[in-house]
């Protein structure tokens, strides 16, 4: 395949994939943003143990 071909075929694909507008399930959307929040808490609630695990690591080490 000659350079125009292949630019041209580009060309395509890159227009298709420009106006390309699928339907939104918002409400998939919104189960999966909510779950991230979950997991953020869920981070953030370990992290607020993290110093007792400190602290009894440094006393097993004494």
């Amino acid at each position: 395949m000659g350079r125009g071909r292949q630019k041209a075929k580009h060309t395509k694909v890159a227009r298709e994939l420009k106006y390309f507008s699928p339907a939104t399930d918002y409400a998939a959307l919104e189960r999966e943003l909510a779950s991230r929040q979950s997991d953020r808490d869920a981070v953030k609630d370990d992290l607020d143990k993290w110093p007792e695990y400190a602290a009894t690591e440094n006393d097993d080490d004494k």
